[in-house]
């Protein structure tokens, strides 16, 4: 089928060319004038804005001034931060590793927040390893995947899934890190959300209709380590206001379709090690990403066929690594745990 906007654009072009044609002919000396206006009159078009590019902005100070200063002040305007971004310098390799240690055997309510906020900065040691392991292998998964316990546990029956037969994960069983320590951060970032989201409007429950996976990637260009966590996976079928089927895991549901719905993505960063030095360039970020309509993310970065669903996808922002499961094992009494599958 022929493209309908480009032949208007030919035809627009003929009918200048034959205007210009004449008017040469019968005036010439008004012809340059002519030609003048009309390029001035043409405007240049938006920027588009990239995932790369959000990245960038939450990168080093480089990164960040290579962005196009209008584009980088409209992704600016739709960060929606839970943790402060860009704290003060300082060396993660100094004697702060002992205090980051002892942060790892407290329950996220036996901290204070300048504790949490040091934790998603400067993370445990475990985690500043397996970030420079990503950076340094040159943002390959398979790195991360080797640092995985090759133990497979099965996935159970989650909150009455089964029953349903609602399959909330990629596969039927999943698997978690040789280092308990990268489980406990992994399940640390998924407690921080829900305790920290009210704050900018993010109203979620740590459930498999709501708030319960996200997936690792690896950055395109940097390796730089991350996770893309979707919160509000299953909205509530409702004629009126979410008139949409999404299968099995949705039945049940009572999680509202609401403004809220734009805040679903949220993004971990881990810090950026240098690929040269033993240096760190950049602390470890967790930031909302509001994709409202009429926004630079909803516009540029959200897909119109799940526009509905605000989605972000995390192959646009590097090589997925894996998918990091949250799940409530226990039945009275809550029993939640990671699964890496």
């Amino acid at each position: 089928m022929g493209n309908p906007s480009l032949s208007i654009r030919v035809a627009f072009v003929l009918s200048l060319s034959l205007a210009a044609s004449y008017t040469s002919s019968s005036h010439s000396s008004s012809s340059p004038l002519f030609f003048l206006k009309l390029h001035s009159s043409s405007t240049p078009p938006k920027p588009k804005a990239s995932a790369s590019d959000l990245l960038s902005l939450l990168g080093t100070p480089q990164q960040a001034s290579a962005i196009n200063p209008k584009e980088a002040q409209q992704l600016k305007s739709c960060f929606k931060f839970l943790v402060p971004f860009s704290p003060g310098q300082r060396n993660p390799e100094s004697d702060t590793r002992s205090v980051r240690r002892t942060l790892c055997s407290k329950s996220i309510n036996a901290r204070n927040r300048t504790e949490e906020d040091e934790r998603i900065w400067w993370p445990p040691l475990p985690v500043m390893e397996l970030a420079r392991l990503a950076v340094d292998s040159g943002g390959d998964p398979g790195a991360i995947h080797r640092a995985l316990d090759p133990t497979v546990i099965p996935v159970p029956d989650i909150e009455g899934s089964k029953e349903k037969r609602c399959e909330l994960t990629r596969t039927p069983y999943g698997r978690r890190f040789i280092n308990e320590e990268l489980n406990s951060y992994l399940e640390f970032l998924f407690e921080i959300i829900v305790d920290r989201g009210p704050s900018i409007g993010l109203n979620i429950s740590l459930n498999r209709y709501d708030f319960f996976h996200g997936h690792i990637f690896l950055a395109t260009d940097s390796g730089r380590l991350g996770i893309l966590f979707h919160a509000k996976e299953y909205p509530a079928y409702e004629k009126k206001v979410f008139p949409y089927n999404m299968g099995y895991c949705q039945r049940g549901s009572n999680v509202p379709y609401d403004d809220s719905m734009n805040l679903r993505n949220i993004l971990w960063l881990a810090p950026l090690p240098s690929n040269s030095t033993k240096d760190w360039l950049a602390p470890g970020v967790l930031v909302v990403l509001d994709a409202h309509p009429g926004g630079i993310i909803y516009r540029d970065l959200i897909p119109e066929y799940v526009n509905y669903v605000r989605t972000i996808y995390e192959d646009d922002l590097g090589d997925v690594v894996a998918d990091v499961n949250y799940l409530n094992v226990g039945g009275a009494v809550p029993d939640y745990q990671i699964f890496i599958c």
